[in-house]
C-alpha cells in the first residue's frame, strides 16, 4: 500500500509566482531556458537549468554549474522569492487543457516504495540522465521538481479535490507558450490531511505516469542519506520524495508519432506493397488523416496519406507489451521494412510529440527533410498500468503526457 505524507512546501508568495514558475528543466535546451528567462533574476531557470548562469557554451555537467544552483536557490529564500510554509501541507494542483482540467495531490512519495514497487514504472532509464538529476539533488537537498504519478480512481479522494476545487486557489496564472491555465491550493486542515493520507494507505500501487529519471533520482539520493545516518529511523525527511498524483482517468495522454529519412532503398510502391502483407492499406488522400482506434496508423508519403490497419494475428491482444501500436508499428514497419531496430540511436529516426498536431509531420515531410511520418494511435493510460502491473517495460517513446508540470510551485527540502 502507497505511503504519502504531508510536507512544508517552499514556494513563491502569490505576487512572485509568475516570474518564479517555469516549463520542467527536461523540455527545453539551454538556449530556450536562457531565452526564456531573459533578464527575469527570479527565473527557476537559474535553479534547474543553471547553465544560463555562465557564458553560453559552459556545460551543463560543470561541477561550478551545480555549485550555482544551490547558490541561487539559497539567494531566492533570502530574497524572500521562496518562503518555506510553517505547517506540512498536502496542495492541490490543477491544469487545464483545451478545456479540459486534472486535479493532482502534491505528496511526499516514500522512498521505500519506489525500492519496493509500490510506485510502478513502465520506462527504463539511463544512468547518466539518473545521475545528473541526482547530483542535481544533492546540492540543493531538495527536489525542486516533483515527479508525476497516476493512481487508480478514489472516491473519499476526489470529494476532497472537488472540496477545494470549488475555493479560491492561492495561484491562478495562465503559462506563457503553451497558454494552459494552472491553479494551486494549500490543504492545511488536519481532518483533510489525515483522510488524505489514510486513503493512499489503502491504494495498492502508484504508477510513474512522466518522470522516471527524476523518480530514480530522488529515490537514490534519499536511499543513499539513509545508509549515509546510523541513526535513521525510516521517518526522516530525505525518505520522501515530491509527487503530483492525479487520478488515472483525468489524464490526457497524447499520440507520439514518428518521422524517417528514408525507405531503407524501397521506392513509395515497393514500401507499399511490402506494408499490405501485415497491414489492410487504404489511400486517404491528400487531407490530413488521423488514426481513428487502436491498431489503426496514419502514414504519410509523397503527399499522401494512408490509412494501415494491423491484420489479425500480427498482434497478442494477452501480452501486454505485443498489444501496443508502438511495438506493432516498431516490429512490422520499422524493423521488417525500414531496418530500424534502435529507437534510441538510429539517427534516420525522430519523433514528434502529438501537441504539435499531424501539420508538424506533414511540413517535415513536405520539405524533404524526411521522407515519410507515422502517426499512431495514443496509448491508453489502463495500457501503461497494465504494463507496470506486469513488471514489463514499454518500448522507448511511447507516451506524450499534457500538460506537463510546470516547476516552482513547490519545492520540497530534504532536511
Amino acid at each position: 500500500m502507497a505511503i504519502v505524507k504531508p510536507f512544508r512546501g517552499i514556494r513563491p508568495p502569490k505576487e512572485f509566482v509568475e516570474e518564479v514558475e517555469s516549463r520542467p528543466y527536461d523540455v527545453l535546451d539551454s538556449e530556450e531556458a536562457r531565452a526564456e528567462a531573459g533578464d527575469n533574476e527570479k527565473s527557476l531557470y537559474h535553479i534547474i537549468k543553471p547553465e544560463i548562469n555562465f557564458p553560453v557554451g559552459t556545460s551543463e555537467y560543470d561541477p561550478k554549474v551545480y555549485e550555482s544552483a544551490a547558490e541561487h536557490f539559497k539567494m531566492f529564500q533570502e530574497k524572500g522569492w521562496l518562503k518555506q510554509d510553517a505547517e506540512e501541507n498536502y496542495y492541490l494542483y490543477a491544469q487545464t487543457m483545451d478545456g479540459k482540467t486534472q486535479y493532482g495531490l502534491v505528496v511526499c512519495a516514500y522512498v521505500a516504495d519506489y525500492l519496493n514497487g509500490v510506485i510502478k514504472k513502465h520506462e527504463l532509464t539511463r544512468k547518466d540522465k539518473e545521475e545528473d538529476r541526482m547530483k542535481h539533488v544533492r546540492v540543493n537537498n531538495a527536489n525542486m521538481e516533483p515527479v508525476f504519478f497516476a493512481y487508480p480512481d478514489n472516491k473519499v479522494l476526489l470529494a476532497i479535490i472537488d472540496k477545494y476545487a470549488k475555493t479560491t486557489p492561492e495561484y491562478d496564472f495562465i503559462a506563457p507558450i503553451d497558454g494552459f491555465g494552472h491553479k494551486l491550493w494549500v490543504i492545511s486542515d488536519k481532518a483533510d490531511i489525515k483522510a488524505i493520507t489514510d486513503e493512499f494507505a489503502r491504494i495498492p500501487s502508484l504508477y510513474i505516469a512522466d518522470g522516471h529519471h527524476r523518480s530514480a533520482a530522488a529515490a537514490l539520493v534519499g536511499a543513499e542519506k539513509a545508509s549515509q545516518d546510523p541513526n535513521t529511523t525510516g521517518k526522516e525527511e530525505y525518505n520522501y520524495f515530491m509527487a503530483v498524483c492525479f487520478p488515472a482517468s483525468q489524464l490526457t495522454i497524447l499520440d507520439y508519432n514518428r518521422v524517417v529519412k528514408d525507405l531503407n532503398g524501397k521506392t513509395a510502391a515497393e514500401f507499399l506493397d511490402a506494408l499490405a502483407e501485415d497491414f489492410a492499406v487504404e489511400d486517404k488522400g491528400t487531407e490530413i488523416y488521423k488514426p481513428q482506434q487502436l491498431h489503426e496508423f496514419s502514414l504519410y508519403l509523397e503527399g499522401r496519406w494512408y490509412s494501415l490497419k494491423a491484420k489479425a494475428g500480427t498482434y497478442n491482444d494477452a501480452d501486454p507489451i505485443g498489444v501496443l501500436d508502438v511495438d506493432i508499428s516498431s516490429r512490422l514497419i520499422l524493423d521488417k521494412q525500414l531496418g530500424i531496430t534502435d529507437l534510441r540511436t538510429d539517427k534516420r529516426i525522430d519523433f514528434v510529440g502529438g501537441l504539435r498536431g499531424l501539420q508538424e509531420l506533414k511540413r517535415r515531410v513536405d520539405s524533404g527533410e524526411m521522407k515519410m511520418a507515422l502517426a499512431l494511435y495514443p496509448v491508453t493510460m489502463q495500457q501503461i498500468m497494465d504494463i507496470a502491473d506486469s513488471g514489463k517495460i514499454m518500448p522507448p517513446k511511447a507516451t506524450w503526457f499534457e500538460p506537463k508540470l510546470r516547476s516552482g510551485l513547490v519545492i520540497h527540502s530534504l532536511d
